[in-house]
């Protein structure tokens, strides 16, 4: 009989060292420990291995303190590891463009701070060897050189603002510094300006004050009876009763359907994590994509760049759209494809569009787009009052100095290093669960969001010497990165998954198998969800699928009821099928005619000749010509294309 121990999740502390002996990483992990005793004790961790250049240092709250002395392994043995080291209790801040002065008030409280502005590369390269922290915004890069320039001393890059382009975070992570952002106080000023721009283009604000200033200029010399009026030109419609589309029902997408109601607008939205019980707090129905574009008078768009969302709103999806729709979009320029923008506000279908962000940011001088009669543009002003600037300034602040006490940052980009020994033995269970992750979200239809998620692990090994917390973190970023902005890693796992409803446990089975390896088998559970794909439904109704690494590759073993082996790498297609021969034959030629070029094939089934499930391994993404001839096969019962 299996033994099992199952527990909900959470971020335990985890204290590890490496001894003298070990050749391995230059790093080892220090999870932030934390209490409540406002005094911190200062740390410096150096290692005797000659071979490690560049010693990160922590600060560390008492809690490591009392985790020493009440450790099995005296504590002078952990001292002479780890050559603890007082360190100068101020630190140095660099503020390299301007902050506000509540955030500057924070940080001088805390630390030694300097505001040096529109430092050159080299300037910035020469002065952060002597700074413990950097806070920037987007016009600052920090590149690889200023991490290397650093030689180690720097711990924290704070971005004030949400996006983190104009940060090496590989570079960051190599060299064990946190990385934080400011993503929540601007969101009230973006909802403003999302709301603006949709009233300004419903009545044709932007083009109306245009025409009179022109007028006035070009007929000077002119009587008043010459000069133009255009009333009837910029007659603009109502929003009262007009539905809003918010795709992306986040921070910044639920304020802005919160002020739509106000003015009377139905609001529908679209977001696969969204809560259904946040949206109906605020008189949202949550709704598949399609469902949004076809039923939508004005659109408004708050979802992230992605891989997943560049360019989704394109050629295929305007036709899907209401004719005379309007659309705002206050979040990426590059989720619409702006050609075909263009092509639908020439045809009509797009009446109006109102942007504030582009995918090249200035547009060129010559964009089509810009110069549109019916758009209306802004330079990217979202986050532009005061309020939210100072907001930002005080955020950023905070964040910094969390880090620099040691505190854990729930607005952590990057994850703390980690030492080699861990990662080479968990490194391919690492990218098999962030491949379940992603497989399994993907199995999800409908807008009802994903609540609940259960891991279960098998394995060997006691379940209470089994570290899940990285795998899990993996899981977590291969579910939630596809269609969101957030940045997941083992820092912020967790609080990204609590922030958007996902609760998350976690049951360890006890496997007969050899105890050689950390994990037998990795399964991921979705419960109350409808799934694209029914044969991925279990008995139990949850959408299940499992996985093992064979000869260190990840591949998917189990997917609902049927048994598989898929190897997780390329793309992958599953079919639900009739067992009878030469299906395998029929779907290769099919793709093989569009040049879709197969890896593997397999087949799983219950019994023989009822039903199976084909998964085939493709090197390119399929056209939708290719996928439509596949469902055409009569002994083919449904089946589904996932990116891996």
């Amino acid at each position: 009989m299996a033994a099992s121990s199952s527990s909900s999740s959470s971020i335990k502390p985890i204290f590890t060292t490496r001894s003298k002996s070990s050749n391995s990483s230059k790093s080892s992990l220090l999870s932030f420990l934390h209490n409540t005793n406002p005094k911190p004790i200062s740390l410096k961790f150096s290692s005797h291995n000659s071979n490690y250049t560049t010693p990160p240092s922590f600060t560390i709250r008492n809690s490591l303190q009392t985790a020493l002395e009440t450790s099995e392994l005296p504590v002078s043995k952990f001292q002479d590891d780890l050559n603890l080291q007082a360190v100068t209790p101020k630190p140095t801040i660099l503020v390299s463009e301007k902050l506000g002065e509540a955030g500057l008030a924070i940080l001088r409280s805390f630390g030694n701070v300097e505001c040096l502005y529109d430092l050159s590369p080299e300037a910035l390269c020469e002065k952060i060897s002597q700074c413990d922290a950097l806070i920037v915004r987007s016009g600052t890069k920090v590149t690889r050189s200023v991490f290397e320039a650093a030689n180690g001393k720097l711990k924290v890059v704070g971005r004030a603002g949400v996006g983190i382009d104009n940060v090496d975070l590989q570079a960051a992570t190599e060299f064990g510094c946190l990385v934080v952002n400011a993503p929540i106080a601007n969101t009230v000023a973006a909802a403003e300006h999302g709301i603006a721009l949709l009233a300004s283009m419903a009545r044709n604000v932007s083009q109306a004050d245009a025409s009179i200033k022109a007028d006035l200029v070009k007929c000077m010399p002119r009587t008043a009876t010459d000069r133009k009026w255009l009333r009837s030109k910029y007659v603009g419609v109502s929003l009262v009763g007009k539905t809003l589309a918010v795709m992306g029902f986040g921070k910044v997408g639920s304020e802005v359907a919160r002020r739509a109601k106000g003015l009377g607008m139905n609001v529908i939205a679209h977001d696969p994590y969204a809560p259904a019980d946040k949206a109906r707090a605020v008189g949202v129905e949550l709704v598949s994509f399609d469902q949004a574009l076809a039923t939508a008078d004005f659109i408004s768009l708050h979802m992230p760049l992605n891989p997943t969302t560049s360019k989704i709103f394109n050629d295929e999806t305007f036709a899907k759209m209401k004719k005379g729709v309007r659309i705002v979009n206050v979040a990426r320029g590059g989720v619409i494809d702006e050609e075909a923008l263009v092509r639908a506000l020439d045809s009509g279908v797009v009446a109006q569009a109102a942007l504030d962000v582009f995918t090249e940011e200035p547009p060129a001088k010559d964009s089509k787009l810009v110069q549109h009669e019916n758009v209306t543009v802004t330079p990217h002003l979202g986050a532009s009052t005061k309020e939210a600037q100072e907001g930002v300034a005080i955020e950023i602040a905070e964040a910094v100095v969390g880090a620099l006490r040691g505190e854990l940052s729930a607005t952590a980009i990057n994850a703390p290093m980690v030492p080699s020994e861990v990662l080479s033995e968990l490194a391919p269970y690492v990218v098999l669960a962030k491949k379940l992750g992603r497989l399994a979200v993907q199995l999800v239809s409908g807008g009802s969001g994903i609540k609940s998620v259960k891991l279960i692990y098998r394995s060997a090994r006691d379940p209470d010497d089994l570290d899940t917390r990285i795998l899990r973190a993996m899981i977590t970023k291969g579910i939630i990165e596809p269609i969101s902005a957030s940045f997941i890693n083992l820092v912020n796992a967790d609080f990204t998954a609590k922030q958007k409803g996902l609760r998350i446990s976690e049951e360890r089975v006890v496997a007969d198998s050899s105890p050689e390896f950390p994990i037998d088998s990795i399964q991921v559970q979705l419960s109350n969800v409808d799934s694209k794909f029914a044969a991925a439904v279990s008995e139990n109704g949850e959408i299940s699928i499992e996985g093992k690494v064979k000869f260190g590759i990840p591949h998917l073993t189990r997917v609902g009821s049927f048994g598989v082996d898929a190897s997780l790498e390329g793309n992958l297609i599953l079919c639900r099928q009739v067992d009878q021969p030469g299906m395998i034959g029929k779907v290769g030629n099919i793709l093989g005619e569009h040049n879709v070029n197969v890896n593997f094939m397999s087949v799983g089934r219950t019994f023989r000749r009822n039903h199976g499930i084909m998964a085939i391994g493709v090197d390119e993404e399929p056209n939708q010509d290719s996928l439509k001839e596949i469902g055409k096969v009569p002994a083919i019962e449904e089946f589904v294309f996932l990116k891996l």
